[in-house]
């Protein structure tokens, strides 16, 4: 048997007696219903005829039209991580509000993956892109694409020259100093994420700045870089007792890193937070559940401000760089 052939949208024109311009701004746009292009009884007649015929909108058809695909491309470093993802959250439910499709795929934060990611993502016509992955090491790529007027946005980690939106990272990383050292802690170890990322850069930088104003001077801080996972923050806990066996405070500028450190803390028999205190940053799900003290992002607000902003962007709107604010969260651990 065959299958029936999809309506046009020349045929429901013609068959409501109106111009096809009209039946096409009225189903195309999501405000259509609230009679923006047609009087409320035609608006009511275009839709009802529409779902009576079985009218689906030819995205392909439209983009040629519109020189618009309503597709956004979303890059992130991976999609298993619980920050990305859930900023990624954030921009698919912006998205869907209006009437945007998001395609997202990972990079793995390696710069040329980011490339030709990217570029395979505008192949396939996207309207603007959202990075979740800037870091230095793409700061190239990222001009490239603004001196191609490639609409384009940041999230959760930002680099100067482009809009982005993140949170107030380095007051974030003062949040923790300051209360650790309210709670009596003298000795400190930093896992301090990525380097080349902001994320790792202004939370660390923060958090020694304020030790700094504070009275802590840098022999009391062993620093050690690596990466955002648990097996990252292991091996950073483990470098950062070796070194300085009197640390009483450890602050991992990411949960995760902070859990492989809390491992290793458990596996030596050292008490948290008697012995040593131990916080992290983004305040994920995985921290309340093993009561880590915190600093709470608000991730979902990220991936949705980032939206907007590309979208003000392929209006014509020059956009600024946000920050949002840190809350800390204290619990058992610090």
């Amino acid at each position: 048997m065959q299958a029936a052939r999809p309506v046009t949208l020349k045929e429901l024109a013609s068959e409501l007696g109106l111009n096809i311009s009209t039946v096409s701004r009225v189903l195309s746009d999501p405000l259509g219903r609230d009679g923006k292009w047609a009087s409320p009884d035609t608006t009511q007649r275009i839709f009802a005829l529409a779902e009576t015929r079985g009218y689906r909108r030819n995205p392909y058809a439209a983009s040629l039209r519109t020189n618009r695909s309503n597709l956004i491309g979303v890059i992130v470093p991976r999609l298993q991580d619980y920050v990305l993802a859930t900023i990624y959250e954030g921009i698919d439910e912006a998205a869907l509000s209006q009437d945007y499709l998001t395609m997202v795929s990972n990079s793995l934060d390696v710069p040329q993956r980011q490339r030709d990611k990217a570029e395979r993502l505008l192949d396939h016509r996207v309207d603007g892109l959202i990075f979740g992955d800037a870091a230095e090491a793409n700061r190239g790529y990222l001009d490239e694409l603004r001196d191609r007027r490639v609409p384009h946005t940041l999230v959760s980690r930002r680099i100067a020259g482009h809009t982005s939106v993140t949170c107030d990272d380095y007051r974030g990383g003062q949040l923790i100093a300051e209360h650790l050292v309210a709670r009596g802690r003298r000795v400190f170890g930093v896992i301090a994420g990525k380097p080349g990322t902001s994320t790792s850069s202004e939370r660390t930088s923060g958090f020694l700045d304020a030790l700094a104003e504070l009275g802590i001077t840098e022999d009391q801080v062993t620093l050690a870089p690596g990466g955002f996972d648990a097996p990252a923050g292991r091996e950073a806990a483990e470098q950062i007792l070796s070194e300085n066996p009197a640390t009483d405070a450890i602050f991992a500028v990411n949960d995760f890193a902070a859990i492989g450190a809390l491992g290793v803390l458990h596996n030596r028999g050292i008490r948290v937070p008697d012995d040593i205190a131990l916080a992290g940053y983004n305040d994920t799900a995985l921290a309340a559940g093993v009561n880590l003290t915190t600093v709470r992002s608000p991730m979902h607000e990220i991936g949705s401000r980032g939206f907007a902003l590309l979208i003000d962007q392929l209006g014509g709107i020059t956009t600024e760089s946000e920050q949002l604010q840190p809350e800390l969260i204290v619990r058992d651990t610090a």
